[in-house]
């Protein structure tokens, strides 16, 4: 006896409908990924005295630094705060990306995540 709308073995529902859906979120996250990878995010460090710019890519885009940040006597604050900087921004991204992925499986515990 066969089940209606079900495959041998007994599993239940329509496979054509699953496989439907799997190629709408498959596509659903390539565009995602796309805009993400348009997107550019920026931060800043010592009251603005440094400025990234990185791309959804992670790739550093623009690196801004203030004349009044550089004391050739203290290059190490100048670059703590180029990496405090670049640091942020690339947390921005994760964060994106985290967003994305929540909306994509509806915040099901991270299931997304690495997915993009």
């Amino acid at each position: 006896m066969s089940k209606k709308g079900g495959f041998p073995g007994g599993m239940p529902g329509n496979m054509n409908n699953l496989m439907k859906q799997a190629q709408r979120l498959q596509r659903q996250m390539e565009e995602n990924q796309k805009a993400l990878e348009d997107k550019v995010f920026t931060a800043s460090a010592g009251g603005g005295a440094v400025e990234a710019e990185v791309s959804g890519k992670r790739e550093i885009k623009k690196l801004t630094i203030s004349r009044d940040a550089v004391d050739p006597d203290d290059v190490e604050t100048l670059e703590d705060m180029i990496v405090a900087a670049l640091n942020e921004a690339f947390k921005k991204v994760d964060d994106e990306q985290a967003s994305l992925a929540g909306k994509m499986t509806g915040g099901a515990g991270g299931f997304g995540s690495g997915l993009f």
